[in-house]
């Protein structure tokens, strides 16, 4: 059993991709859909993706209570600085061992975003 992908249904496309592309420096695998229901695989080709879903009118009621997506960052301080300019506050540094580090940050839906970085 292979993990493909994690859905999560956005309320906003632009500004979910701006902060899962811009700011976390996730690519684009692939769009489609129609302007009522669109679809973005974030992610290498390769890999497990996260599946960003649009639909227009649609409310995001709970927006993964109790989940967090987990992402490994490759300059994680940079990244928690990137955030920050951009107005996100993330939580942390949290280090349970001491070979990771990580932050909590919520995306612009309020979805719970763990970066870490593993020595």
């Amino acid at each position: 059993m292979k993990v493909n992908w994690i859905t999560i249904y956005v309320s906003d496309l632009e500004k979910s991709l701006f902060f899962y592309t811009n700011l976390l420096n996730l690519g684009i695998a692939e769009k489609f859909g129609s302007p009522d229901h669109q679809i973005v695989m974030l992610g290498k080709k390769d890999e497990t993706k996260i599946e960003l879903i649009c639909e227009a009118g649609k409310k995001i009621g709970n927006p993964g209570n109790g989940v967090s997506i987990g992402l490994e960052a490759d300059d994680l301080e940079q990244l928690i600085c990137t955030l920050k300019e951009n107005g996100y506050t993330p939580m942390g540094p949290i280090s349970p061992n001491p070979r990771i580090r990580f932050y909590f940050v919520k995306d612009p839906d309020g979805y719970t975003v763990q970066l870490a970085k593993q020595e």
